[in-house]
């Protein structure tokens, strides 16, 4: 089955290019920025039915970019990718609403399942 559109958030090129490889096969349209501008002015544009965001984006007075999402965009479904796999950092971006989690180092197995899951209205979070 195929979705409408994605955006991919991510600061790097390399990245961005393997996820849109990756999320072609299961969205019509997949959108690519490295900034967190441009980030909320193209959900705000294109209302995609997900949006997949690196942790990391840099955002300013806070260093929680989930909270932000949430926040903005209330009823957009998200996944976050991190490096990091602390029960902490999972469980800040779990409490402020996100319902996919997924580890940078397992995108290759995680990252279409989460999507299936999320999507649906579940949880996903990478073990």
């Amino acid at each position: 089955m195929k979705y409408g559109s994605v955006i991919v958030a991510d600061r790097h090129q390399e990245l961005l290019e393997g996820l849109r490889g990756l999320l072609d096969t299961t969205f019509d349209t997949v959108v690519m920025v490295a900034d967190k501008p441009s980030l909320f002015r193209t959900i705000e544009q294109i209302k995609p039915e997900l949006a997949v965001v690196d942790l990391s984006i840099r955002v300013s007075g806070e260093n929680n970019i989930a909270r932000q999402l949430k926040d903005s965009f209330p009823n957009q479904k998200f996944i976050i990718l991190s490096v990091h796999d602390e029960k902490t950092v999972i469980d800040e971006v779990l409490s402020n609403g996100v319902t996919g989690f997924v580890l940078k180092r397992s995108i290759a197995t995680d990252l279409i399942p989460a999507i299936e899951k999320v999507l649906q209205g579940g949880v996903f979070v990478s073990s």
